[in-house]
């Protein structure tokens, strides 16, 4: 959950990075190269926090358990987080809608296993 956490934070750095031409008056059009990436830095922050919800749920819930996490969760967990990390690069640098759905699919069906070792 750190590793999330930690990203999203820097990807709140770079949203701040690539809207400060604009805010501060350095870009007077918009085809630069930071207005083109701007959008998806912002369309990828908010999608941290849609999905992620119930990752975070699940850990929560596992942490307050009590008993020792199964390794298969965390490498579940590591799973769902590398993917996060994937779908922002795949995100913010390229147009490619069909590989960021399928590592969006990865990072769903790794949650919902989660959910699913869980309560059974």
């Amino acid at each position: 959950m750190l590793t999330h956490v930690l990203w999203v934070a820097l990807l709140y750095v770079l949203l701040t990075v690539v809207r400060a031409p604009t805010v501060w008056g350095f870009i007077q059009s918009k085809k630069e190269a930071w207005a083109e990436v701007e959008p998806r830095v912002s369309a990828n922050l908010s999608n941290q926090f849609e999905w992620p919800l119930f990752f975070y749920v699940v850990c929560v819930l596992l942490v307050t358990q009590g008993s020792v996490v199964e390794p298969a969760q965390v490498w579940l967990a590591w799973v769902f987080v590398g993917g996060r990390l994937l779908h922002s690069f795949i995100q913010i640098l390229t147009n490619n809608v069909r590989l960021r759905g399928l590592v969006f699919t990865i990072n769903f069906l790794a949650v919902i296993a989660m959910w699913l070792f869980f309560v059974f």
